[in-house]
């Protein structure tokens, strides 16, 4: 895709988005104990490319993030906590990463605590995470890679509006079973339309 029209902007100095309930921030090293919380539990890691993680694996796993907020760059991305505005407790965190600058587009994914389950936080997380995706970095299409029995992340992502792509069929061997995999996406005038 050589000499592509698309330019990304220059990426935000600093990132803090408030919402009614929720604050997203760059992932830090005092967050660490909170996400090995949510990120230790095995029914929380069920559907994600990890095992449960303690504090050490999430730092080794996901250092190179800690304060980040440009997506460029060897191994770039950015990854937010979230916490909730009620305690300011780590509840979730999500991240923006592979990106393909050329064709303006990244992936995007969430983690969040089972406690935070069933109050709408992770919506209004994802929600500002794309508006943000959008209208900060300038993006033009985000992806989400979902396992379909991760009914409550597919169900996440069809709320917001996401388009289902793909559905490839015993895709990888995924602890212990082929796994298959949902693609979901949305363009940024998708988005933009889908808010009135």
């Amino acid at each position: 895709m050589s000499g592509s029209p698309f330019v990304l902007p220059p990426a935000p100095e600093t990132l803090e988005i408030t919402g009614e309930r929720v604050r997203l921030r760059p992932f830090e090293e005092r967050d660490l104990e909170a996400m090995a919380r949510y990120r230790g539990d095995a029914e929380v890691c069920r559907f994600l490319p990890f095992d449960p993680q303690s504090a050490d694996d999430i730092r080794r796993r996901n250092g190179h993030l800690m304060g980040r907020t440009t997506l460029e760059g060897e191994r770039g991305g950015v990854m937010l906590a979230i916490e909730s505005l009620d305690d300011d407790a780590v509840i979730g965190d999500l991240v923006l990463f592979h990106l393909d600058a050329e064709a303006g587009s990244a992936e995007i994914g969430w983690v969040v605590s089972p406690s935070a389950s069933g109050r709408g936080l992770a919506t209004e997380a994802v929600r500002a995470l794309i508006d943000t995706a959008f209208e900060v970095y300038g993006l033009r299409r985000l992806v989400a890679q979902i396992d379909p029995d991760n009914v409550r992340s597919v169900a996440l992502a069809e709320r917001l509006g996401m388009r289902r792509e793909a559905h490839f069929v015993e895709r990888d061997w995924f602890k212990g079973r082929w796994g298959d995999l949902l693609v979901y996406a949305v363009l940024a005038r998708e988005w933009r339309s889908s808010k009135g």
